[in-house]
Protein backbone atom coordinates (compact mmCIF):
# COMPACT_ATOMS: atom_id res chain seq x y z
CA UNK A 1 0.00 0.00 0.00
CA UNK A 2 2.76 2.44 0.86
CA UNK A 3 4.07 2.45 -2.71
CA UNK A 4 0.74 3.93 -3.86
CA UNK A 5 0.97 6.84 -1.44
CA UNK A 6 4.54 8.07 -1.57
CA UNK A 7 4.13 11.15 -3.77
CA UNK A 8 4.10 14.27 -1.59
CA UNK A 9 1.48 16.13 -3.63
CA UNK A 10 -0.76 13.08 -3.81
CA UNK A 11 -0.64 12.44 -0.06
CA UNK A 12 -1.43 16.11 0.57
CA UNK A 13 -4.51 15.73 -1.66
CA UNK A 14 -5.46 12.55 0.22
CA UNK A 15 -5.31 14.22 3.62
CA UNK A 16 -7.24 17.30 2.54
CA UNK A 17 -10.01 15.85 0.32
CA UNK A 18 -10.91 12.33 1.48
CA UNK A 19 -14.12 12.24 3.54
CA UNK A 20 -14.25 11.77 7.28
CA UNK A 21 -16.09 8.68 8.49
CA UNK A 22 -19.40 9.23 10.30
CA UNK A 23 -19.35 9.43 14.13
CA UNK A 24 -22.07 6.78 14.37
CA UNK A 25 -19.71 4.26 12.74
CA UNK A 26 -17.14 4.76 15.50
CA UNK A 27 -19.81 4.73 18.20
CA UNK A 28 -21.03 1.39 16.82
CA UNK A 29 -17.67 -0.38 16.62
CA UNK A 30 -16.50 1.04 19.96
CA UNK A 31 -19.70 -0.19 21.62
CA UNK A 32 -18.68 -3.76 20.75
CA UNK A 33 -15.22 -3.51 22.36
CA UNK A 34 -14.69 -5.11 25.79
CA UNK A 35 -13.27 -1.87 27.19
CA UNK A 36 -12.08 1.53 25.99
CA UNK A 37 -8.44 1.30 27.00
CA UNK A 38 -6.54 0.75 23.74
CA UNK A 39 -7.42 0.92 20.05
CA UNK A 40 -5.14 0.21 17.09
CA UNK A 41 -5.86 1.88 13.75
CA UNK A 42 -3.96 -0.14 11.14
CA UNK A 43 -3.24 1.48 7.76
CA UNK A 44 -4.07 4.82 9.34
CA UNK A 45 -3.00 6.93 6.35
CA UNK A 46 -3.36 10.56 7.41
CA UNK A 47 -5.03 9.57 10.66
CA UNK A 48 -8.70 10.21 9.93
CA UNK A 49 -9.98 7.18 11.83
CA UNK A 50 -7.39 7.54 14.60
CA UNK A 51 -8.59 11.06 15.30
CA UNK A 52 -12.17 9.86 15.81
CA UNK A 53 -11.04 6.94 17.97
CA UNK A 54 -9.07 9.27 20.24
CA UNK A 55 -12.29 10.68 21.71
CA UNK A 56 -13.57 7.20 22.54
CA UNK A 57 -10.47 5.36 23.83
CA UNK A 58 -7.86 6.14 26.44
CA UNK A 59 -5.05 5.44 23.99
CA UNK A 60 -4.77 4.95 20.24
CA UNK A 61 -1.87 3.46 18.31
CA UNK A 62 -2.00 4.38 14.62
CA UNK A 63 0.29 2.65 12.12
CA UNK A 64 1.07 2.96 8.44
CA UNK A 65 3.92 1.95 6.16
CA UNK A 66 3.88 5.31 4.35
CA UNK A 67 5.84 8.07 6.10
CA UNK A 68 4.42 10.54 3.58
CA UNK A 69 0.88 9.69 4.68
CA UNK A 70 1.63 9.88 8.39
CA UNK A 71 3.35 13.25 7.88
CA UNK A 72 -0.13 14.70 7.34
CA UNK A 73 -1.63 13.09 10.45
CA UNK A 74 -2.77 15.21 13.43
CA UNK A 75 -0.09 15.54 16.09
CA UNK A 76 -1.90 17.69 18.67
CA UNK A 77 -3.52 14.85 20.62
CA UNK A 78 -1.44 13.28 23.34
CA UNK A 79 -3.35 9.99 23.40
CA UNK A 80 -2.53 9.04 19.77
CA UNK A 81 0.83 7.46 18.98
CA UNK A 82 1.71 7.32 15.28
CA UNK A 83 4.20 4.67 14.19
CA UNK A 84 5.66 3.96 10.75
CA UNK A 85 5.81 0.19 10.32
CA UNK A 86 7.26 -1.93 7.50
CA UNK A 87 4.76 -3.78 5.28
CA UNK A 88 6.00 -7.06 6.74
CA UNK A 89 6.13 -7.13 10.53
CA UNK A 90 7.04 -10.26 12.55
CA UNK A 91 4.97 -10.83 15.68
CA UNK A 92 7.90 -10.04 17.97
CA UNK A 93 8.32 -6.64 16.32
CA UNK A 94 4.56 -6.09 16.37
CA UNK A 95 4.49 -6.67 20.12
CA UNK A 96 7.43 -4.30 20.57
CA UNK A 97 6.32 -1.48 18.24
CA UNK A 98 2.53 -1.66 18.38
CA UNK A 99 1.07 -3.52 21.36
CA UNK A 100 1.74 -6.47 23.68
CA UNK A 101 -0.17 -9.72 23.19
CA UNK A 102 -3.87 -9.68 24.15
CA UNK A 103 -3.87 -5.97 25.03
CA UNK A 104 -5.93 -4.27 22.28
CA UNK A 105 -9.66 -3.72 22.73
CA UNK A 106 -10.42 -2.62 19.16
CA UNK A 107 -8.58 -2.78 15.84
CA UNK A 108 -9.89 -0.66 12.99
CA UNK A 109 -8.88 -0.79 9.33
CA UNK A 110 -10.44 2.08 7.40
CA UNK A 111 -10.56 1.50 3.62
CA UNK A 112 -7.18 -0.21 3.66
CA UNK A 113 -7.59 -3.94 4.37
CA UNK A 114 -7.68 -4.85 0.66
CA UNK A 115 -4.09 -3.58 0.31
CA UNK A 116 -2.81 -5.76 3.16
CA UNK A 117 -1.39 -9.26 3.22
CA UNK A 118 -4.69 -10.25 4.80
CA UNK A 119 -3.81 -13.68 6.30
CA UNK A 120 -0.66 -12.21 7.86
CA UNK A 121 -2.58 -9.23 9.21
CA UNK A 122 -5.29 -11.42 10.71
CA UNK A 123 -2.57 -13.40 12.49
CA UNK A 124 -1.23 -10.13 13.90
CA UNK A 125 -4.70 -8.98 14.91
CA UNK A 126 -5.50 -12.23 16.69
CA UNK A 127 -2.18 -11.98 18.53
CA UNK A 128 -2.79 -8.54 20.04
CA UNK A 129 -6.57 -8.52 20.52
CA UNK A 130 -7.83 -8.87 24.07
CA UNK A 131 -9.29 -12.29 24.93
CA UNK A 132 -12.15 -12.73 25.10
CA UNK A 133 -13.99 -9.97 23.31
CA UNK A 134 -11.37 -7.90 21.47
CA UNK A 135 -12.90 -6.60 18.24
CA UNK A 136 -11.66 -6.17 14.69
CA UNK A 137 -13.63 -3.76 12.49
CA UNK A 138 -12.65 -3.33 8.84
CA UNK A 139 -14.61 -1.20 6.42
CA UNK A 140 -14.32 0.19 2.92
CA UNK A 141 -15.92 2.31 0.25
CA UNK A 142 -15.21 2.13 -3.47
CA UNK A 143 -15.48 4.33 -6.53
CA UNK A 144 -19.31 4.19 -6.48
CA UNK A 145 -19.89 7.57 -4.94
CA UNK A 146 -23.18 9.44 -5.21
CA UNK A 147 -23.57 13.14 -5.92
CA UNK A 148 -26.77 14.14 -7.72
CA UNK A 149 -28.54 10.94 -8.74
CA UNK A 150 -28.13 11.99 -12.36
CA UNK A 151 -25.49 12.94 -14.90
CA UNK A 152 -22.65 13.55 -12.46
CA UNK A 153 -23.14 10.09 -10.96
CA UNK A 154 -23.27 8.49 -14.42
CA UNK A 155 -20.10 10.24 -15.61
CA UNK A 156 -18.28 9.32 -12.42
CA UNK A 157 -19.47 5.72 -12.67
CA UNK A 158 -17.85 5.47 -16.11
CA UNK A 159 -14.71 7.19 -14.84
CA UNK A 160 -14.57 4.79 -11.91
CA UNK A 161 -14.87 1.76 -14.17
CA UNK A 162 -11.87 2.95 -16.19
CA UNK A 163 -9.76 3.48 -13.05
CA UNK A 164 -11.00 0.20 -11.54
CA UNK A 165 -9.67 -1.69 -14.56
CA UNK A 166 -6.10 -0.84 -13.47
CA UNK A 167 -6.56 -2.55 -10.10
CA UNK A 168 -5.97 -6.29 -9.72
CA UNK A 169 -9.07 -8.47 -9.87
CA UNK A 170 -8.73 -9.90 -6.37
CA UNK A 171 -8.71 -6.42 -4.85
CA UNK A 172 -11.60 -5.28 -7.06
CA UNK A 173 -13.72 -8.23 -5.92
CA UNK A 174 -12.98 -7.59 -2.25
CA UNK A 175 -14.08 -3.97 -2.45
CA UNK A 176 -17.01 -4.50 -4.80
CA UNK A 177 -18.41 -7.13 -2.44
CA UNK A 178 -17.80 -4.96 0.62
CA UNK A 179 -15.48 -7.67 2.02
CA UNK A 180 -18.43 -10.08 2.01
CA UNK A 181 -16.50 -12.98 0.48
CA UNK A 182 -13.50 -12.52 2.76
CA UNK A 183 -12.58 -15.41 5.04
CA UNK A 184 -12.98 -13.68 8.40
CA UNK A 185 -11.63 -15.73 11.34
CA UNK A 186 -13.52 -13.92 14.08
CA UNK A 187 -16.71 -14.60 16.02
CA UNK A 188 -19.89 -12.58 15.64
CA UNK A 189 -20.45 -9.65 17.96
CA UNK A 190 -23.53 -9.37 20.14
CA UNK A 191 -26.55 -7.71 18.62
CA UNK A 192 -25.46 -8.13 15.01
CA UNK A 193 -27.70 -10.15 12.78
CA UNK A 194 -25.98 -12.08 10.00
CA UNK A 195 -22.78 -13.08 11.77
CA UNK A 196 -19.86 -10.73 11.11
CA UNK A 197 -21.49 -8.69 8.34
CA UNK A 198 -21.02 -6.99 6.05
CA UNK A 199 -22.93 -4.23 7.78
CA UNK A 200 -24.20 -1.61 5.36
CA UNK A 201 -25.97 1.65 6.02
CA UNK A 202 -23.13 3.85 7.25
CA UNK A 203 -22.26 6.63 4.81
CA UNK A 204 -19.28 8.97 4.71
CA UNK A 205 -20.07 12.41 3.33
CA UNK A 206 -18.14 15.44 2.18
CA UNK A 207 -19.30 18.74 0.72
CA UNK A 208 -17.20 19.76 -2.26
CA UNK A 209 -17.17 21.58 -5.55
CA UNK A 210 -16.26 20.06 -8.87
CA UNK A 211 -12.57 20.91 -8.40
CA UNK A 212 -12.72 19.01 -5.13
CA UNK A 213 -14.16 15.99 -6.93
CA UNK A 214 -11.34 16.18 -9.47
CA UNK A 215 -8.79 16.37 -6.63
CA UNK A 216 -10.49 13.39 -4.96
CA UNK A 217 -10.17 11.41 -8.19
CA UNK A 218 -6.42 11.94 -8.14
CA UNK A 219 -6.23 10.19 -4.76
CA UNK A 220 -7.70 6.91 -6.07
CA UNK A 221 -5.23 4.08 -6.47
CA UNK A 222 -6.69 3.31 -9.90
CA UNK A 223 -5.90 6.84 -11.09
CA UNK A 224 -2.31 6.45 -9.94
CA UNK A 225 -1.98 3.03 -11.56
CA UNK A 226 -3.35 4.40 -14.84
CA UNK A 227 -0.84 7.25 -14.75
CA UNK A 228 1.94 4.73 -14.16
CA UNK A 229 0.73 2.94 -17.31
CA UNK A 230 0.87 6.19 -19.26
CA UNK A 231 -2.89 6.78 -19.29
CA UNK A 232 -4.56 10.00 -18.13
CA UNK A 233 -8.15 9.12 -17.25
CA UNK A 234 -9.01 12.73 -16.40
CA UNK A 235 -8.78 13.86 -20.00
CA UNK A 236 -9.78 17.37 -21.00
CA UNK A 237 -12.97 15.95 -22.50
CA UNK A 238 -13.91 14.07 -19.32
CA UNK A 239 -13.22 17.09 -17.11
CA UNK A 240 -15.30 19.36 -19.36
CA UNK A 241 -18.17 16.88 -19.37
CA UNK A 242 -18.01 16.56 -15.59
CA UNK A 243 -17.97 20.34 -15.09
CA UNK A 244 -20.94 20.85 -17.42
CA UNK A 245 -22.97 18.21 -15.60
CA UNK A 246 -21.97 19.63 -12.23
CA UNK A 247 -23.23 23.11 -13.16
CA UNK A 248 -26.62 21.98 -14.44
CA UNK A 249 -28.46 22.47 -11.13
CA UNK A 250 -26.69 25.73 -10.28
CA UNK A 251 -25.25 24.39 -7.02
CA UNK A 252 -21.48 24.91 -6.84
CA UNK A 253 -21.09 22.81 -3.69
CA UNK A 254 -22.70 19.38 -3.47
CA UNK A 255 -22.77 16.66 -0.84
CA UNK A 256 -20.76 13.68 -2.05
CA UNK A 257 -21.74 10.38 -0.43
CA UNK A 258 -19.53 7.32 0.04
CA UNK A 259 -21.51 4.18 1.09
CA UNK A 260 -19.56 2.08 3.60
CA UNK A 261 -19.45 -1.69 4.06
CA UNK A 262 -18.23 -3.05 7.42
CA UNK A 263 -16.99 -6.44 8.58
CA UNK A 264 -16.76 -6.78 12.33
CA UNK A 265 -15.96 -9.68 14.65
CA UNK A 266 -14.48 -10.50 18.03
CA UNK A 267 -11.95 -12.79 19.62
CA UNK A 268 -13.15 -15.79 21.60
CA UNK A 269 -11.49 -17.04 24.76
CA UNK A 270 -9.15 -19.52 23.06
CA UNK A 271 -5.59 -18.66 22.13
CA UNK A 272 -4.84 -17.80 18.47
CA UNK A 273 -4.18 -20.83 16.31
Amino acid sequence: MADLYRNADQTKFYASIRPNYPPELFDFVASKAPSRRLAWDAGTGSGQAALSLSSLFDSVIATDSSPEQISHAPTHLSNIRFVITPPSLPLADLHRLVAPPASVDLITVATALHWFDIPAFFEQARSVLRRPGGVLAAWCYGYRIFVDGGRVDEIYRRLGEVMWSYISKDIRVLVEEGYEGLEFPFEEVEGLEGGTGPVRGFVAERAMGVEGLIALTKTWAGYQKAREAGVEVLTEEVVDELKMAWDEDGEEVKKVKFPISLRIGRMGSSLPA
